[in-house]
């Protein structure tokens, strides 16, 4: 593997950028998009470079490519106690595809305009990536080490839920994360605009995901034909059902402690949850999704000529649903859609949700005062899922902490998986002091 960052991109005639923001813009070059079931374009590359910064600064890297080109690294930066339980500090290096019909810019050029990184990647996940990378540079540059072991891990295969990523790491290289208790990633710590107040969201659970398939039968018969057993009217006639459900709020004691915190700032602590969450402006739809089941449809196919009525059709329905509702929902979901419609699950993993409180809980809060003084701080349940997953499954509890501090105007949330992706570079600076200072004390 490469092990020259200044190889693998060319940054000549750029112009100059901060550390964090330029380590960001060569990473989106990488393209690393992930269309899911195996077909990806692979992390190698994007690891190389990564795992070449960190071996500059002196660090012993490793490599794990279980599947060819689906590569993820490993650092561990040495701490002052090194007695204490290790915090793992990961991100991925995949991103979901960009076609670029409907961008502004090219999506993997890494386009720095109007005081903004853009492109894929930009929001989801190589900004953080960046950050993780330029605050351990910080550390080792002015000689000082973190409070504990620091276990910096980039994985593969992330917007696939893992699969040839993090799930494959922690179950064939579960030494790479002994002696951890504690994980930080990202989708948290950045700011929203709440009634025209700035406040910052602290990632503390997930929800689960069960990605499904509906499968309708029929019968094949000529495009012609007068047919009462069409399997793609039959499937069309679910897929609208279950996209169309209003699914109820179902509150945790995350999302009670957000909604309190919601109603404090506004002043209105009476107003229901969605009306709260509508006051977050930009951001109420990515909150609305945390406060119940969310049934998506995502893809559809059937038929093979355009003269052929197919005895099969399908759709993709991604769910996700609150922690410990899995089997609830499926349940819900199969009386919507009807017998006939058959239910396969393609891909599940877990939900996550843990305690707002703890040293580390109040080490993140307090860094962000430091940095954004007198701004609250609240906790959140992430509608989508990250890595720490599979993290859990070896009792690491993770957090979403990617600090950043947003313009009101702008649609971050909306940016997930979204066209035109971008993000501050004073945001990427704000969250580099942020991360440096947090492993400082940590």
């Amino acid at each position: 593997m490469s092990r020259n960052p200044a190889a693998l991109v060319s940054a000549a005639g750029d112009a100059p950028l901060p550390e964090v923001a330029s380590i960001a813009r060569d990473l989106i070059r990488f393209d690393t998009q992930n269309w899911g079931g195996g077909t990806a374009r692979g992390e190698r590359e994007a690891a190389e470079y990564a795992g070449a910064y960190l071996e500059a600064l002196g660090l012993e890297v490793d490599y794990f490519e279980p599947v060819p080109r689906r590569t993820n690294v490993r650092a561990v930066l040495p701490g002052r106690d090194r007695r204490r339980p290790a915090l793992v500090l990961h991100g991925h290096l995949d991103v979901v595809p960009a076609p670029p019909e409907g961008w502004s810019v090219d999506p993997f050029a890494g386009v720095v305009r109007d005081g903004m990184l853009w492109g894929r990647g930009a929001v989801d996940m190589k900004d953080m990536d960046a950050m993780i990378l330029t605050s351990v540079a910080d550390l080792v540059r002015s000689g000082e080490q973190p409070a504990r072991d620091v276990i910096v891990t980039f994985f593969a295969d992330e917007e696939n839920g893992g699969i040839e990523g993090s799930h494959l790491v922690v179950k064939e290289r579960p030494d790479w994360f002994a002696g951890a208790t504690e994980a930080i990633s990202e989708v948290g710590g950045y700011s929203i605009d709440v009634a025209g107040r700035r406040a910052y969201l602290l990632q503390v659970g997930e929800k689960a995901l069960v990605w499904i398939r509906l499968v309708a039968r029929g019968r094949a018969a000529h495009g012609s034909a007068v047919h009462e057993d069409n399997a793609v009217i039959r499937l069309a006639e679910a897929v609208a059902a279950v996209g169309r459900t209003e699914w109820p709020v179902r509150l945790t004691a995350t999302t009670t402690a957000l909604l309190a915190g919601l109603g404090g700032i506004v002043g209105d602590a009476a107003l229901g949850p969605d009306a709260l969450a509508a006051r977050t402006g930009r951001a109420s739809g990515f909150l609305r999704s945390t406060l119940r089941t969310t049934t998506n449809p995502t893809g559809l196919a059937a038929g093979y000529k355009h003269n052929v009525i197919p005895d099969r059709a399908e759709a993709l329905i991604d769910v996700r649903v609150l922690p410990g509702t899995e089997a609830a929902a499926l349940a819900e979901i199969q009386r919507i859609v009807g017998d006939d419609i058959e239910i396969e699950t393609v891909h599940s993993d877990i939900g996550l949700e843990v305690p707002f409180e703890g040293d580390l809980v109040d080490t993140m809060v307090g860094m962000l005062e430091r940095h954004d003084p007198g701004v609250p701080v609240l906790p959140y349940l992430m509608g989508g899922g990250t890595d720490n997953k599979a993290l859990a499954t070896l009792g690491i509890s993770g957090y979403g902490f990617a600090p950043l501090r947003l313009p009101p105007d702008l649609d971050f949330t909306g940016m997930f998986h979204g066209v035109d992706e971008r993000v501050p570079v004073d945001a990427l600076e704000f969250g580099q002091r942020v991360l440096t200072d947090l492993l400082r004390v940590c």
